[in-house]
């Protein structure tokens, strides 16, 4: 369903647009579009009504991760198993369609939602994200601590995570403890998500992840406490997660689920 609203909304002629197609359809998981429809489920409501936003920051996800690739970032060649936008292409095509990527995704939200509050979420969320990537940059050159490690992913992972549910539940007109208590869900499921990536990226293979392993080597969380002591810290923001929950019934059972996926997942 996602793919389907992906592919309306994307252009389709010129370099420009194959680059922007090229990332966006690359076989991500959707975990962030999925966020989005698994709210709208928790509160009841129809899924397709909040499609804008779950496409609209899942282009804004990948936006993030063609910039993180290119040279000047991570400097990562491999991204979902392939050649990244700019080895594909070239730093500029890249730089252009992550550029174009974001610049749509407001175009989208602006026009489907109408909502000026959704976009005012997604925008802070977004510039949340910028700076836990700075903070990220200049940490290589810092002797980082739990709390300083903790503060990075709460922005750099945990805040677009935090607008998928936050956006569409405003969108939804949840009430106020209902977005109280997303919030809260999501921000726990961000570092659990970041927790899990860094030791998948310590203990899988990169045919696994589909992109280079033992780039979070010496700033992840295994390298920081080990990985038992990781694998501890991600249960147990899983289990903050699903207690988030509480005031919720079983409509917010795949929320739940996610969470549990988020930690067991083997890529």
């Amino acid at each position: 369903m996602i793919d389907r609203e992906l592919d309306k909304y994307l252009p389709r002629s010129g370099t420009l647009a194959k680059a922007m197609r090229y990332s966006v359809f690359a076989g991500g998981k959707r975990f962030r579009p999925l966020l989005c429809i698994l709210t709208a489920k928790a509160l009841g409501k129809a899924s397709k009504n909040i499609l804008p936003i779950a496409c609209a920051i899942e282009m804004i996800h990948t936006f993030t991760l063609i910039h993180d690739d290119l040279p000047a970032m991570d400097n990562s060649d491999l991204r979902r198993g392939r050649p990244s936008c700019h080895k594909k292409f070239d730093e500029a095509t890249a730089v252009l369609a992550g550029d174009a990527l974001n610049t749509l995704a407001f175009e989208v939200l602006a026009r489907d939602t109408g909502n000026a509050k959704v976009i005012e979420e997604i925008s802070h969320a977004l510039m949340e994200v910028v700076i836990g990537q700075v903070m990220d940059i200049e940490s290589m050159n810092r002797k980082l601590n739990l709390k300083m490690l903790y503060a990075i992913h709460l922005k750099k992972t945990a805040a677009l995570l935090k607008a998928c549910v936050r956006a569409s539940a405003i969108h939804l007109k949840a009430t106020p403890k209902q977005i109280k208590a997303l919030t809260n869900y999501a921000l726990h499921l961000g570092l659990a998500f970041q927790i899990a990536d860094d030791i998948l990226d310590a203990t899988a293979t990169a045919k696994q992840l589909g992109k280079p392993v033992g780039a979070d080597e010496k700033k992840g969380f295994p390298n920081m406490v080990g990985i038992e002591k990781a694998k501890a810290l991600a249960i147990k923001e899983r289990k903050a997660a699903i207690s988030a929950l509480n005031m919720f019934d079983q409509k917010a059972d795949p929320l739940r689920g996610l969470a549990e996926f988020v930690v067991n997942r083997e890529k």
